[in-house]
């Protein structure tokens, strides 16, 4: 009997682990590019669901922004099948503008993912984000500036959704697809340079690596770790503390201006949301601004907000409304 190869079982087992409490009979769908990571997370969700009793299928989602999207999107459904992956779903999206293309399309799949879900009735979509791409949304949410919880990363659990794979790298699972005998599809886009993504792992990683040494993947994903449990225990004290500072109008300067500084930004930006403002649209210098009212305050009487919404200061409250339109 043939050894089990090493990237091979290092897919299975981040897959086991991840999925170790679902009980048997769960319904699980792997939304799968045709990709080496998701084609390796597909096979090892299938492999695992054997021992498990698991039902997974899988969603292929086809963007139509390229030539042959749709040959592609037909050949890793066969693909899948073949592998006894089912019920396979090949969905055609349309991709919008708002965003940017990589927003737009985020957007248009993870739609189709939902919806998909609803369909089939399950509770868990399978992701196949790896170490790499955890690493390459650190140094993304470095450069936008936005604290510890843009640079935290992408979480293994959120909603239905799972990343088994934020463990395992690129390179693994480009050798359980050589393994396995699965001939993953090469993304053009993941080597075009208009995209910010493709630019950190090309150049911006490679001279980190070169510079500083190996393992910065490594290091930048285990950051991402570390930022992740930071910013859900200060989460959870800003959740505990917003009851105390609101008031039937707005929210309580007082209050405020007695909580530490990471504390207090992120009750304002949840207030701020909470009242219209589209979240990935709310920038660090729009919460320092509110923040400003509450510590700062010299008179000025508002701070506009994405969205429409405005916040203020009155007397001893901030508030967010959107201001009446003059007829």
């Amino acid at each position: 009997m043939a050894a089990l190869h090493p990237a091979v079982a290092a897919v299975r087992r981040a897959v086991r682990t991840c999925l170790s409490d679902l009980e048997p009979g769960a319904r699980v769908l792997v939304a799968c590019s045709g990709g080496a990571d998701s084609l390796a997370l597909a096979a090892a969700a299938r492999f695992e669901s054997r021992a498990a009793g698991w039902q997974v299928g899988a969603v292929v989602v086809d963007h139509d922004l390229q030539a042959g999207s749709a040959a592609v999107a037909a050949g890793t459904a066969q693909a899948l099948r073949e592998r006894g992956l089912g019920p396979v779903d090949v969905v055609l999206v349309t991709v919008g503008r708002d965003g940017g293309p990589e927003a737009a399309a985020r957007a248009a799949r993870y739609d189709a993912l939902e919806q998909a879900a609803e369909r089939h009735r399950a509770g868990t979509v399978l992701l196949g984000h790896t170490r790499d791409d955890q690493a390459e949304t650190v140094l993304l949410g470095l450069a936008r500036g936005s604290g510890a919880r843009s640079m935290s990363g992408m979480p293994e659990r959120s909603g239905p959704y799972r990343r088994p794979l934020l463990g395992v790298s690129r390179e693994e699972t480009r050798a359980a697809c050589a393994a396995e005998g699965l001939v993953p599809w090469e993304d053009p886009h993941n080597a075009d340079p208009a995209y910010a993504r493709v630019r950190v792992r090309t150049e911006v990683l490679a001279v980190l690596e070169r510079e500083l040494g190996p393992g910065i993947t490594d290091a930048l994903a285990r950051t991402a770790r570390l930022l992740r449990a930071d910013a859900d225990a200060l989460d959870a004290l800003a959740d505990a503390a917003l009851g105390d500072c609101r008031t039937p109008a707005g929210l309580d300067v007082g209050r405020l201006q007695a909580l530490p500084v990471a504390v207090r930004s992120r009750i304002l930006l949840a207030s701020a949301v909470h009242a219209g403002c589209p979240r990935t649209d709310l920038t660090a210098g729009h919460v320092e601004g509110v923040d400003e009212l509450v510590t700062a305050w010299r008179g000025q009487q508002w701070v506009d907000l994405p969205g429409g919404v405005r916040a203020s200061r009155h007397g001893g409250e901030v508030r967010f409304a959107r201001p009446a339109v003059a007829g």
